[in-house]
């Protein structure tokens, strides 16, 4: 589909870096028809970027409403993130945080856009964060909200740090780290020993 190719290319080379006759040539449509079905390049990256975000971000939010538990659908969630400099050895990263730090704040739409998204995240991970607290998995002391802030950060984070390097060993100890920082205390990972023999 033409969109999912549009999706494609501005992710891999950002709004700046894809030119009107790239989108011609890589979608295989004419200027005209270009123009006609989506408008201006423009108006194709607002659509682009909400396709990506039903495509790449709605299955991970559906993971964290599954039944089950909590702590495994979250581990789960940002392990695929650990993994994404594998997946993608482009490290083309996520095109919302590459939208944000290459449109915002001049371009209105694409604010909008990702705050939305990043609105919707959080929803989805209040949502599981306090059934998780319901049952007993989630640290009830804590504010499902401000966790559920700080592993929208954590995801972010990781996303930037998934397209500047290849160590997956740093995106995996953020994992743990941060299922440790919302889990219940009988629910938490051991510590591994710092200690020399």
């Amino acid at each position: 589909m033409a969109l999912d190719r549009a999706v494609e290319l501005f992710w891999r080379q950002g709004y700046d870096g894809t030119s009107t006759q790239d989108l011609v040539d890589h979608l295989g449509i004419s200027r005209s028809s270009l123009y006609a079905t989506f408008g201006d390049k423009d108006r194709l990256f607002q659509k682009a970027l909400v396709r990506y975000c039903e495509s790449e971000a709605g299955p991970r939010h559906a993971l964290l409403s599954a039944p089950g538990s909590v702590l495994d659908a979250l581990r789960a969630l940002l392990l695929g993130l650990a993994d994404a400099p594998t997946i993608y050895p482009d490290r083309r990263g996520c095109l919302v945080v590459n939208a944000a730090m290459e449109r915002i704040p001049a371009d209105p739409a694409t604010t909008a856009a990702v705050g939305a998204q990043l609105a919707r995240l959080e929803e989805a991970l209040y949502a599981a964060l306090r059934r998780g607290q319901e049952a007993g998995e989630i640290d009830r002391v804590r504010d499902a909200r401000a966790l559920a802030r700080f592993l929208v950060s954590v995801v972010q984070g990781m996303r930037v740090l998934g397209k500047a390097s290849t160590d997956r060993s740093a995106l995996s100890d953020t994992v743990e780290v941060a299922i440790a920082a919302v889990a219940a205390e009988h629910a938490r990972p051991p510590r591994r020993s710092t200690s020399k023999v």
